[in-house]
């Protein structure tokens, strides 16, 4: 974006070192661990995750109105 284009060296490293210091506070956990989770929760949810049963025709919102003929 533009903003970055009109800041100085000073400012992009401040703000990189800003983003650094929240980012530290993060606990860490192994992969291994939270990997696992992940896949426990994700597999919990697949009942309700559309992307994997589908959306029923008429609660989709981005279904079209009507159709086209050509003749």
């Amino acid at each position: 974006g533009t903003m970055a284009q009109d800041m100085t060296e000073k400012e992009l490293l401040k703000m990189e070192l800003d983003q650094l210091k929240k980012e530290v506070k993060n606990e860490r956990q192994m992969v291994s661990k939270t990997g696992k989770e992940i896949k426990e929760y994700i597999e919990s949810m697949s009942g309700e995750d559309p992307l994997l049963k589908g959306v029923p025709e008429d609660k989709n919102p981005f279904k079209e109105k009507g159709g086209c003929t050509i003749s």
